[in-house]
């Protein structure tokens, strides 16, 4: 049976960064693997970055800009389609708003149940940004609860457990080292880490409140996206504002942007869309497109 690994975490935790570690690992270990990146938007930016692994292994995608009840069938009606490939393990990368028991329920049903099985429940958790929204913590908090493994991210050597954090991850298996120093000793516990199936479900209205808005060809440079992104963050005019992603074309040069309200990321990338994605809350969708800096 093909093994299904779960990558969950929160907006902007690093899902991807850790996915780029792991499928090399698990590729040099010679598993035919699937990557299914798995968003609630109508644009997947996570898909793009992983085109490094274009040739090594299958990447797929289940599109979104859809209702809750719809997301779910086409995420079975794409597991179906892999299910005749014989893969050894599929990466599953989803939103960062997730309940892990979508996937345990589907893989209970026909014909799902004869092709796969649940391997482990990888839960990375940013130290910088652990959301303090009470339906943020919700979701937050059953990743946790699921995972067989908890990777606290984005924690120096100069740093400490935070009280919260102790908490969040008590009795849970944890790594706090960077991605990058990660030994195949530590992907080998990683891929064997298991997961906790929890019976208590999310309920679905909790996902309705979160929003996309997709901004296509504004031409955004560098400049401007840091100060859009300030004012985006900082002012409740335009909703709340959990996470800005997607890629800006400067002087011929394409950059992935990932900007929390507490980080800022952009990195040099080889290929890119023009879109920038804002994720949140009672979002102003006219008053964000309409954005200006004059």
């Amino acid at each position: 049976m093909t093994k299904i690994d779960l990558i969950t975490g929160f907006l902007g935790s690093g899902k991807t960064t850790f996915i780029k570690k792991y499928v090399d690992y698990l590729l040099s270990r010679g598993e035919k693997i699937c990557i299914l990146e798995f968003d609630y938007g109508a644009v997947n930016v996570d898909v793009m970055l992983l085109q490094e692994f274009n040739n090594q292994c299958d990447i797929e995608s289940v599109a979104g800009g859809c209702d809750y009840d719809c997301h779910v069938r086409r995420f079975k009606t794409k597991l179906i389609s892999m299910g005749m490939k014989k893969y050894d393990r599929v990466i599953i990368e989803p939103s960062g708003i997730f309940d892990p028991n979508e996937l345990f329920d589907l893989l209970y049903e026909e014909p799902l149940d004869s092709w796969y099985e649940m391997g482990s429940v990888i839960s990375i958790l940013d130290a910088h940004n652990i959301p303090c929204d009470k339906t943020d913590r919700i979701v937050l908090e059953s990743q946790i609860t699921s995972s067989g493994i908890v990777l606290v991210n984005k924690l120096s050597i100069n740093d400490s457990f935070s009280s919260e954090i102790k908490d969040l991850i008590i009795n849970k298996k944890s790594l706090t080292k960077p991605f990058f120093n990660y030994t195949s000793s530590d992907l080998e516990i990683i891929s064997k880490a298991g997961y906790n199936p929890d019976s208590s479900h999310i309920n679905s209205c909790v996902f309705e409140d979160y929003e996309t808005v997709y901004i296509f060809d504004k031409g955004y440079d560098l400049k401007y996206i840091n100060e859009y992104a300030k004012i985006i963050f900082e002012s409740k005019y335009y909703g709340d504002v959990k996470r800005i992603k997607g890629f800006i074309l400067d002087n011929n040069k394409w950059y992935e942007v990932n900007l929390t309200k507490n980080e800022k990321h952009i990195n040099r990338v080889n290929n890119g869309q023009d879109v920038i994605i804002v994720i949140g809350k009672k979002l102003n969708e006219s008053f964000i497109k309409e954005f200006s800096l004059q």
